[in-house]
């Protein structure tokens, strides 16, 4: 079968696929019966264990205690317990290795008994540490190919679950993944360290407010944005297959230019597959609860509620298998790419960050008069500092070869790291700052239509081109990218929040706060000190803009457009300080980093360059060639009884195929010089000489496709994958 029959299949197959079948018994089994129905949660845990054991773990969850080992015997006996009875054969450790992806080694309950029989055993040294190979992981130097032991140790804080599947179900205990030596292996670690450590630097300035001794975590709630396509299509795709992403494809006539898509019906497949990964993430206790149309065709979001830091990191990355494991059962393929489709809006993860405690509440939330709250202007002062003084490590945490495609285009935030505040919070502090008196007001917003009550009007408006925006109670962070896991950015904000909450605390602590009007003036003064030293980092306008490119600049923001220019930040000096002063990484964990992210670009754009090269070669060039000489035949035949014809299309093609072959030899050539040595240099050999010739493969592949015929064009166009349902 030819490209083009293969692609012409694919869409005959999807038009007679016919009306979504029912696979879920919602009636009888509402969603309210199955929440956490898979999940060894507290609620479980209280039922099932003795008073005292769960009363022990619980200090552990809650207060970050140590665990008792006697405890752990008896969760781990009553945890197997209830796996067998929901079918489990097996439990695994599940991990998370510096490849962002989800990890796990499966182990059987059964053990021969030596009567030819088998018993079920699972102690607590099992459920505390496991010992997968740890050598075939990227370790960044950690780790030699022949150093292969490795651990996981059961993180008590995130609940264990069960994995379901057609032929059976395993136990999924969460897990960190360190090496023999102690070091961290994963994205797991880092978290959990700096949970620690911002816990410890937020209750020295909770003690300020009368709230002492209460544990502060950081909570999450990552919007996922993604692209549903059918599978036919996907599978006609090379380049979707292997990269996630399209080298190549021209622009469609309709792109998402009239914003009909955003908020829009669902279609009747998307929606029933949405239906079906909510009951499975239920299931899991995984809190979502938002879908709906996004930007581009066919690009669509959902998204969970706050949930504690580590908790939220695991349950993202169940949220993405999940996605994509449900979106096959209903002949779709979901692609978390940042920007599978040129010229259309990308994917990203907004992470909504804030910190919480149980008795202080959320520490991001101003009240209604943020300028009477003195603890959330301390807190708020705080993240301000962080972002300012810690920018390149936020850009770099961000950084790969694929985010590059999304950052500053398309509704997606620029490189540049800055906060919006809103006007009314921007007032107040500024105001403080000045020694001026603060009037702050909720004010109401009258719609016009008597109907429609009176609302309440937020003390900001949204700023979607922001790559750190304050929403009302939650720093936003909109520069991750949607294939990423959420561990390195958290593990940033944690770091430097804990960094600039030290500060804010020793400023606190070295004045007289002996009574609330001095505690008070001690504020104000912590508001101007930070402000004078950090203003420059808020900006509350249009981030899309030139002009704000040019005032970053001036303001002397730094501006690292790429991967190659940011990662670099992760290895500097001051990072290695930060992560080592406050236990989160190791200067060698650190350096770790930065040699796998550093690998993973470079592996990345070398099978993309790959990919183009075969693409452009086998189906492309063929079919150029082909409609070339059906041209030149017909215009021959046409000639030959005596009818002139234009001959432009037939030269212009034999141009382009003149540019198709020289682009290919220039990559080709570019390819074979590349830079192999050091990581640093082989980041900046691909930004500054392969991907500008990808880019000059793509250009002229792309103007091709608007001019070969369509009997002849071998690959799915963008308007068949982006709007074929």
């Amino acid at each position: 079968m030819s490209g083009n029959e293969a692609r012409q299949a694919a869409i005959q197959q999807i038009v007679n696929r016919g009306s979504v079948e029912n696979s879920i018994n919602y009636e009888k089994l509402p969603t309210s019966k199955i929440y956490g129905s898979s999940v060894f949660s507290l609620q479980v845990m209280e039922q099932r264990l003795p008073r005292k054991v769960f009363k022990s773990l619980r200090k552990t969850i809650e207060n970050g205690t140590k665990l008792d080992p006697e405890t752990a015997d008896a969760v781990a006996s009553e945890m197997r317990s209830w796996a067998m009875e929901k079918g489990a054969t097996h439990y695994a450790h599940v991990f998370y290795p510096l490849t962002g992806l989800t990890a796990e080694k499966h182990d059987s309950f059964f053990n021969p008994d030596g009567k030819g029989g088998t018993l079920a055993e699972f102690e607590g040294k099992t459920l505390i540490q496991g010992e997968p190979d740890g050598s075939s992981f990227p370790s960044g130097g950690i780790r030699a190919t022949f150093e292969a032991r490795g651990y996981t140790i059961w993180d008590v804080t995130s609940p264990a679950y069960i994995l379901e599947n057609p032929n059976g179900t395993t136990l999924c205990i969460p897990t960190a993944f360190v090496s023999w030596t102690g070091e961290a292996l994963d994205k797991k670690t880092p978290v959990l360290r700096s949970m620690q450590v911002l816990n410890v630097h937020a209750q020295r300035v909770l003690k300020f407010f009368g709230t002492d001794g209460a544990f502060v975590s950081s909570t999450a709630g990552a919007e996922q944005e993604y692209f549903l396509i059918d599978r036919n299509l996907f599978y006609a795709r090379p380049d979707l297959l292997i990269s996630s992403r399209t080298l190549f494809g021209a622009p469609p006539p309709k792109g998402q230019e009239f914003e009909d898509h955003y908020f829009g019906a669902i279609p009747e497949r998307v929606l029933a597959c949405m239906f079906e990964v909510e009951r499975e993430c239920f299931k899991l206790g995984i809190p979502v609860k938002t879908r709906h149309n996004e930007v581009a065709p066919s690009q669509y979001e959902i998204a969970p509620v706050f949930e504690f830091g580590n908790v939220a990191t695991d349950h993202q990355q169940l949220i993405m298998v999940t996605l994509r494991r449900v979106a096959q059962k209903y002949g779709m393929e979901c692609i978390l790419h940042e920007k599978p489709f040129a010229g259309v809006n990308g994917s990203g993860k907004h992470l909504n960050y804030s910190m919480g405690s149980a008795n202080a509440g959320n520490l991001f939330d101003p009240g209604d008069t943020p300028a009477e709250n003195a603890q959330f202007l301390v807190f708020c002062m705080a993240m301000i500092r962080a972002v300012y003084k810690w920018a390149p490590l936020l850009r770099a945490v961000v950084a790969s070869a694929s985010n590059d495609h999304r950052l500053g285009a398309n509704e997606a935030p620029p490189a540049i790291l800055s906060i919006f505040l809103g006007d009314e919070l921007t007032e107040v502090i500024e105001a403080l700052s000045e020694g001026k008196p603060v009037q702050s007001k909720k004010s109401v917003m009258t719609v016009g239509v008597d109907v429609l009550p009176p609302i309440p009007k937020h003390s900001g408006d949204r700023n979607r081109t922001s790559p750190m925006a304050f929403t009302g109670n939650r720093f936003e962070f909109r520069a991750v990218g949607s294939s990423q896991s959420i561990a390195g950015p958290l593990v940033a904000l944690n770091s430097i929040m804990a960094e600039s909450l030290d500060y804010c605390a020793s400023f606190l602590e070295g004045a007289d706060t002996s009574t609330p009007e001095k505690l008070g003036k001690v504020v104000a003064e912590l508001v101007k000190t930070v402000y004078a030293e950090c203003k420059a980092v808020i900006f509350n306008g249009d981030g899309y803009s030139e002009a704000w490119h040019e005032e970053a600049a001036k303001r002397g923001l730094p501006n690292l457009k790429t991967t190659a220019d940011a990662l670099p930040a992760i290895k500097s000096q001051d990072v290695v300080d930060l992560f080592e002063k406050y236990n989160v990484l190791s200067a060698r964990e650190t350096h770790s980093r930065y040699e796998v992210y550093a690998e993973q670009y470079v592996k990345s754009i070398n099978v993309e360059s790959n990919l183009m090269l075969e693409i452009a070669r086998t189906m492309i060039f063929p079919a150029a060639i082909r409609y070339q000489g059906e041209l030149a035949t017909s215009l021959a035949q046409l000639k030959a009884v005596g009818i002139n014809t234009d001959a432009d299309t037939l030269t212009y093609i034999t141009g382009l195929i003149a540019t198709l072959q020289g682009a290919i030899k220039a990559l080709s050539e570019k390819k074979e010089g590349a830079e192999h040595g050091d990581p640093e240099n082989a980041c900046l050999y691909c930004k500054n000489e392969i991907i500008p010739a990808m880019a000059s493969l793509r250009a002229v592949v792309d103007e091709l496709e608007t001019v070969v015929a369509d009997d002849q064009w071998p690959l799915p166009t963008y308007q068949e994958m982006l709007f074929i349902k």
